[in-house]
């Protein structure tokens, strides 16, 4: 079996604004279980990249360690990529933003890569409001280890072998509500029409973008009994809206009736819209997407869509008030400006 693609392409397929393809944002053949939900998130970022005219050497995709960090491998292979250490993803994001913010930095992460080993890093990146996609493929087990129950597995769910998970799960969601991020959405592997547009708004969204994207272990964690399952996942879904992303060059119109559907426009002039609302709740505010959040939980719902969204974000370059410049291409005069400069840094202090 051959794991490389041909590089043969039919010259009548479809193209975007920058004459592009879908298979240019394609990366090599995926070596993960057949049917992973994985590869169903990757091809949903390599449609929303294609479908939003974005040039893949502007994209850098990070990851740590684990199935789902695999997985950048399998989309846009022109991208740059940096696979870091077990749970140290949002450090190298951090770094590698602060020296170049002219990129889209869209890291993956899984469930143990984030809410077990890299709880820190993911908590210090959504409180400095680092401007990144941050998808975590979530299945509620380690598939790589042969399917132990992760932090997000629920209470009581069963491990392949048969093993009760004892410990209540952490919810990545209400998490980075509750920690001040200021995008938060959940999907599903096998709901493309709502996990491509969140995706293009969460990568048009200037600040931390966090998406939990229930993704089925088809190997470890599809037990009709799991919570993490395709069929219960599809039974048990709640959508907050349809959702659409509008970029800002198309025209905009709406057909839905009025108090059933609403725009948050975001800083590039796109738009997200949200048609038929589900009742209380407001994606513009924190407190309704909280409650929301655990009205849901308690019903066992699984509730998707766009949480929450904070229209006036700013990120970790605004707060630090830093140079909009590359740092691999300021000059000597921006690095040394001279005694003057300093004299007057000096002088406004006294």
């Amino acid at each position: 079996m051959t794991y490389i693609k041909p590089s043969f392409r039919h010259p009548l397929l479809p193209k975007n604004a920058l004459g592009y393809s879908r298979a240019d944002y394609e990366g090599a053949i995926s070596t993960l279980c057949a049917g992973c939900g994985h590869d169903s998130i990757s091809g949903a970022i390599v449609q929303a990249c294609y479908e939003m005219d974005i040039e893949p050497h502007r994209l850098a995709k990070l990851s740590g360690i684990g199935c789902s960090s695999k997985t950048p491998t399998y989309f846009l292979s022109n991208s740059h990529g940096f696979n870091s250490v077990h749970g140290r993803m949002p450090s190298i994001a951090t770094g590698a933003y602060m020296a170049n913010r002219d990129l889209i930095y869209l890291g993956v992460s899984g469930d143990g890569d984030t809410a077990s080993i890299g709880m820190g890093q993911f908590v210090h990146a959504i409180r400095r409001n680092l401007n990144m996609v941050y998808i975590v493929m979530n299945n509620g087990c380690y598939g790589l280890t042969k399917g132990q129950h992760s932090a997000t597995a629920d209470i009581g769910s069963k491990s392949k072998d048969g093993a009760v998970n004892p410990f209540q799960s952490i919810d990545l969601v209400g998490l980075a509500l509750e920690l001040g991020a200021t995008f938060v959405g959940r999907s599903f592997s096998g709901d493309k029409t709502q996990l491509v547009p969140l995706i293009q708004a969460a990568m048009s969204h200037p600040g931390f973008a966090f998406l939990d994207v229930l993704s089925p272990c088809v190997t470890f964690n599809n037990k009709p009994e799991s919570t993490k399952s395709y069929d219960y996942v599809r039974a048990h879904m709640e959508a907050t809206a349809t959702i659409d992303f509008i970029p800002e060059m198309e025209e905009i119109t709406v057909d839905y009736p009025e108090g059933k559907s609403t725009s948050v426009k975001l800083h590039d002039g796109s738009l997200i819209q949200l048609h038929k609302l589900a009742p209380k709740w407001d994606p513009t505010d924190r407190s309704s997407a909280v409650n929301r959040l655990y009205a849901a939980k308690a019903k066992g719902e699984i509730l998707t869509g766009l949480l929450y969204i904070d229209q006036k974000s700013q990120d970790l370059h605004d707060m630090e008030n830093t140079v909009a410049t590359p740092l691999n291409q300021l000059q000597e005069a921006d690095l040394n400006p001279g005694a003057s400069v300093l004299e007057g840094i000096n002088e406004s202090f006294r």
